[in-house]
C-alpha cells in the first residue's frame, strides 16, 4: 500500500476501531457504521494492490480471545 494510503487507511480505522498493533484493529460495529467503514475504505484502496479483511460474529458465546503479552486496548469483540 502506497504511503499516503496507509496514513488515510489508518485514520479511516481509527474513526471506527481501536488500534491493537500494527494494521489490526477491532471493534463492534452497527451495520450501518460496517458499511460507511466499507464504502470509504473502497475509495482509499487500490483493490488490485491492498486488501482489508473484516472478521464478524454474530454469536458471542463462540468467541473467545486470548491475549499473550501486553494488551493494548481492553475491547471484548472484535472486527
Amino acid at each position: 500500500m502506497g504511503e499516503k494510503r496507509v496514513a488515510k487507511m489508518l485514520r479511516l480505522c481509527r474513526k471506527y476501531l481501536n488500534w491493537i498493533q500494527n494494521s489490526v484493529f477491532e471493534g463492534e460495529l452497527s451495520d450501518v457504521k460496517l458499511k460507511e467503514l466499507k464504502i470509504q475504505a473502497g475509495e482509499i484502496m487500490d483493490k488490485n494492490e491492498d486488501s482489508l479483511i473484516i472478521f464478524s460474529n454474530r454469536w458471542d458465546k463462540w468467541m473467545d480471545r486470548e491475549v499473550i503479552g501486553k494488551e493494548r486496548s481492553s475491547i471484548d469483540q472484535f472486527l
